[in-house]
This record gives structure tokens, sequence and C-alpha cells, in this order.
């Protein structure tokens, strides 16, 4: 799956955008996805923020191998 952030004047993400091959293929596999209502605590919301921000620092990515390198 391929998603586009919108983001508004500020840069702030505003926004996801999928194909509809996407949503159908997800509303097949989460067939109560279009009725599930629950709003994530702003401090979840924070933390999701931060990591999203963290996608634009390279120096901040790190290949896999070295994580369970470091998790062993």
């Amino acid at each position: 799956m391929i998603a586009q952030l919108i983001q508004d004047d500020e840069g702030k993400t505003t926004g996801v955008f999928i194909t509809i091959e996407d949503w159908e293929q997800i509303k097949r596999n989460y067939p109560n996805i279009e009725t599930f209502d629950y709003e994530l605590p702003q401090w979840q919301k924070d933390i999701l923020d931060e990591r999203i921000k963290d996608l634009d620092k390279p120096e901040m990515l790190r290949p896999i191998s070295d994580i369970f390198d470091f998790i062993d």
C-alpha cells in the first residue's frame, strides 16, 4: 500500500490518501472498520506525530539488523 500524506500550509499532516483498491482490501480484512468509533488519546497522537516527523530525519533511520543486534 502506498499512502500519500496530505499537509496544510504549515506542513502539518492533516490527512492520508490511499487508493480505492487499498480501501476495499482494508474493508475486506476489517469488515467493521466503517463503524469503528474510537478516538485516540492525545498522548498517543503526540507519539505518532513525533514518529512521523522522525521519518524525515535520515539519521533516525537504521537497518533492522542493527535493532535486532541491540535487542540481543
